[in-house]
């Protein structure tokens, strides 16, 4: 007797159907919902420069390149005009203070001095005269005082005995009367002289404080005058170097022409050019540091020129400490001058990237460091060596900072 046999309702062949159905449909699953759909780039990575992203101390400067100057210069200017009549110093050499170095020769000056020296001769020969004058009117006057009183000694006493005959009629009224008339008119000529000579004597003395100054001051213009002379004879105003363009005997000069300039020997200061750019920001006071010779030294921005050339300024800075040794007048310097304080920030290393970039975003390495993923972020001040970060990435992470310029649009990079 024949047995029925049932139909199985799971054979290996349905349960592999739907199994590959469930396979299909989780992979489109995981397409639409899970899967990286991010464009991707594979590179060298032997191409590419890879910088952590660190905490340290950020300090915004600017490098310049300066030049060492003398720190303090004197120039030399003719202050009159004329002929070279002899050349007494030549360029680079050391000079003392007042050494000639100089000499011209300007006959209408001279001419001219002569006429001033007399001109003022005569003026003070006319003061001393009038002083003479004053003094012999003074001594006159005084005569005449002495001549009076000498009358009036004499006929003082006959004026008392004629007084008393005439009380007793021994003598006459007209003998009396000549002698009373002769004493009274000596007293008022002694009276009206001394009143003459004292306004005379305070007006002597105001006339001679006047007189005094005038020739005074004439004795010094006339000794001024003939200093006009010593500026044909141009000297050195301190201890340094000399420094003259090409001079030649007979060779014109301009009054106020420069001939050249002495520099203080063994102390220095650096001229540096700076863009206008950063004016605003450059102020006394702020600090730079420069190499030489293997070792660091310190400047100090001490004057800015107020004056604009070529979109460009310029500073002055002293060494801040010891001076370089060695150095020289027109030798160039790197310098890094620091614009504001230090602070501690997140940095990154400089790199190609912000050019292709902007700073708005980067490649950062995953955990696993075969590939690196595009991540927003915000840059802040930079200087040379480092980017100061603002948002978007956190000390540790590893950035691509090399250039961008072969990635595309991808969003990763593997290798």
């Amino acid at each position: 007797m024949d047995k029925v046999i049932k139909k199985k309702k799971w054979t290996v062949k349905k349960l592999l159907s739907i199994g590959g159905g469930v396979a299909v449909l989780g992979l489109i699953v995981f397409q639409l919902f899970f899967a990286d759909r991010r464009s991707k780039l594979k590179v060298d990575p032997e191409k590419i420069t890879i910088s952590t992203v660190k905490h340290g101390v950020f300090q915004e400067f600017i490098p310049q390149a300066g030049n060492v100057v003398p720190s303090r210069t004197v120039y030399l200017d003719a202050v009159e005009g004329g002929n070279i009549k002899r050349v007494i110093l030549e360029s680079g050499a050391m000079v003392k203070k007042g050494d000639p170095i100089l000499e011209l020769e300007n006959a209408n000056l001279r001419l001219n001095v002569l006429g001033q020296e007399n001109s003022l001769n005569e003026q003070i020969n006319r003061i001393r005269q009038t002083r003479l004058n004053l003094d012999q009117n003074d001594l006159n006057q005084k005569a005449q005082l002495a001549q009076i009183d000498q009358q009036i000694q004499i006929i003082g006493p006959k004026y008392v005995r004629y007084k008393e005959l005439f009380a007793k009629n021994l003598i006459s009224k007209e003998e009396w009367e000549r002698v009373q008339a002769d004493y009274k008119y000596n007293m008022k000529r002694k009276e009206f002289t001394y009143a003459s000579y004292k306004s005379d004597s305070t007006a002597r003395i105001l006339q001679l404080r006047q007189l005094n100054a005038s020739e005074r001051n004439m004795l010094q213009n006339l000794d001024g005058v003939a200093k006009i002379l010593d500026n044909l004879i141009v000297r050195s105003p301190f201890d340094g170097q000399l420094s003259t363009p090409q001079l030649e005997e007979g060779q014109a000069v301009r009054m106020g022409e420069r001939l050249g300039q002495v520099d203080i020997i063994g102390s220095y200061k650096v001229r540096v050019p700076i863009d206008e750019l950063y004016l605003p920001r450059i102020s006394k006071g702020l600090h730079a540091t420069t190499k030489f010779n293997g070792q660091t030294y310190k400047l100090i921005i001490t004057y800015i020129y107020p004056t604009i050339n070529n979109g460009r300024f310029e500073v002055d800075m002293q060494f801040d400490g010891e001076t370089p040794s060695g150095i020289r007048r027109g030798q160039s310097m790197r310098l890094r001058i620091e614009l504001g304080q230090s602070s501690e920030e997140k940095l990154l290393p400089v790199g190609g990237f912000f050019k292709d970039t902007g700073g708005n975003w980067v490649f950062v390495l995953d955990g696993n460091g075969n590939k690196a993923i595009r991540r927003d972020i915000k840059l802040g001040r930079k200087n040379t060596e480092n980017y100061e970060i603002l948002e978007g990435l956190v000390p540790g992470d590893r950035v691509i900072t090399s250039s961008y310029e072969h990635f595309g649009d991808n969003e990763v990079l593997v290798w």
